[in-house]
């Protein structure tokens, strides 16, 4: 792909068409019984599934050889940031009121919570420096370095999920594989990649 401008407009609006059909339900009073937890269930959905969207470009570029997958990590990743914000902001103002000690202490009460802050907290770095401006001025090795903290969080809005859930685990159990296999084949590949820098022939010198 030559020219990704028209993929990532087309990606950029179609990761507005959930929370537009979940506005459109709103307004209409389509959300159910419960249309608080219904939002708020859909807004963490939503940030699971961009994320592990994001993690799998890099492995499904480098198995498959496309290579154009790259223009469209950073967009899957400002989405899965966008809608977690847009969770948290939910459950604050239509759950809590807008009452932080309320929150502290749902928090306190209920780990689950805690696990989904700290997941959103974790991704709050990786949004501030995803501009190209931010890549030159921390590095390449050092925005690298940084953007690995979408695993941990990774982990812990999987363990949010898994922790919410009381009954029917195997949607949580689902991300939670997918990501495993993500990880390991991380691992993987970078042990591969440590081996190969090994065993590459040095520079031969050349004879004064």
């Amino acid at each position: 792909m030559k020219d990704p401008r028209f993929g990532k407009f087309v990606l950029f609006v179609n990761g507005l068409v959930p929370l537009s059909l979940l506005g459109w339900d709103a307004y209409w009073h389509h959300l159910g019984t419960n249309p608080v937890e219904y939002a708020i269930r859909t807004t963490g959905m939503l940030t699971l599934v961009f994320l592990i969207l994001s993690l799998c470009v890099t492995p499904v570029r480098k198995v498959t050889g496309w290579n154009w997958l790259s223009h469209f990590r950073r967009m899957l990743g400002l989405y899965a940031f966008f809608y977690g914000v847009v969770h948290l902001s939910t459950y604050f103002w239509l759950d809590r009121s807008l009452n932080v000690s309320s929150v502290v202490a749902d928090t306190v009460k209920r780990p689950f919570i805690l696990f989904g802050m700290t997941g959103l907290v974790l991704m709050v770095p990786l949004a501030i420096t995803s501009t190209n401006g931010m890549i030159k001025r921390l590095g390449g090795k050092n925005w690298k370095r940084l953007h690995t903290l979408v695993y941990p969080a990774a982990i812990a809005g999987v363990t949010h999920y898994y922790l919410l859930v009381k009954a029917d685990t195997r949607q949580p159990l689902a991300f939670a594989w997918v990501l495993g296999i993500l990880l390991a084949y991380r691992v993987i590949d970078s042990r591969v990649g440590i081996l190969r820098k090994r065993k590459a022939p040095g520079k031969a010198v050349q004879p004064m």
